[in-house]
């Protein structure tokens, strides 16, 4: 568990989710924390533009979590976790991220609701990017974040986290389930396998993930390959990602690319820089350079202020 904990630790001073949250309630063994961000982001690329919007989009948007834990007894816990995400004022979107619930015990935790498949955990070795990324990863719809009707255990062992879930979709035909495991060496070097198999549609879909991530004090690099198939068609991806921190600033560069049916779906490479003012509020910009012919380059940047 100590090894596990210390490489979290670590990675999470290089990825762009924060670690805040206040917390409101905490007596007679119950605690609930409130968190969230609100983010002033902007996007430039000609991908843009249509007959009546430019090039220039507000990509705006806040976030608010509530994470609540209590103690039924020695051995048995319950939490719940839900979170929110409002975009701009023009859209009035309003979307549910994570609302689900569940038992925390000495095997693990049994949970259920809208939240992460089991393979999240690997892919967020390379997904670590403020503005752009995670592109090759999600072959299947079982392998990507905030499934709905989603059963998830998850256990740590030492240096050893275990994972799976199994998704009831509402749509006929379109259940999953997957399987992950990632390893923590003391030397810095997380390892990650990952299995996901079900339908879409009706359509047979299997997808392999292999992980692997080094960390060196203010350096760290990870990579992603995986390789599925949904209806005997071939589809393979990999990602490659880097990150050095200096002191306020945080350094970052990804690869992906992405292969269906022998047709490139992802080719692009994307850096960026992170400065962060304090632990709650940063600056960011990225650049994003389109390798596949139809698609043009992108600039993001912005402002976010977490609490």
């Amino acid at each position: 568990m100590k090894k596990l904990l210390l490489s979290t630790a670590i990675v999470s001073s290089f990825v762009s989710t924060p670690l805040l949250a206040a917390t409101v309630y905490d007596q007679d063994d119950t605690q609930l924390k409130v968190g969230g961000r609100a983010e002033a982001r902007a996007n430039i690329s000609d991908n843009n533009e249509s007959a009546t919007e430019s090039s220039f989009q507000d990509k705006s948007r806040a976030r608010i979590n509530l994470k609540g834990k209590t103690k039924i007894n020695e051995d048995l816990g319950a939490f719940g976790t839900y979170e929110v995400e409002i975009a701009d004022g023009k859209n009035n979107l309003v979307n549910t991220r994570y609302l689900f619930a569940g038992l925390s015990t000495a095997f693990g935790n049994f949970s259920y609701g809208q939240q992460d498949s089991a393979q999240v955990m690997l892919t967020d070795y390379t997904d670590i990017l403020a503005t752009f990324g995670g592109d090759a990863a999600d072959l299947t719809d079982g392998n990507k974040d905030k499934r709905e009707n989603n059963f998830v255990y998850s256990g740590e062992f030492d240096a050893l986290t275990v994972q799976a879930n199994y998704i009831a979709s509402n749509t006929k035909k379109s259940d999953s389930f997957g399987l992950s495991g990632m390893y923590a060496l003391p030397i810095g070097l997380d390892l990650g396998l990952g299995y996901t198999s079900g339908e879409q549609a009706g359509l047979d879909a299997d997808q392999i993930n292999l992980a692997l991530r080094y960390t060196l004090d203010a350096f760290m690099v990870s990579g992603l390959f995986t390789t599925g198939e949904i209806d005997k068609i071939d589809a393979t991806g990999y990602e490659l990602a880097a990150a050095y921190k200096m002191d306020k600033w945080v350094f970052q560069g990804v690869y992906n690319y992405q292969e269906v049916d022998s047709k490139d779906t992802e080719n692009n490479v994307a850096i960026e820089a992170i400065y962060k003012l304090n632990k709650s509020f940063r600056t960011y910009a990225g650049y994003k350079f389109e390798q596949i012919d139809d698609l043009d380059d992108q600039i993001q940047f912005g402002l976010r202020y977490d609490f």
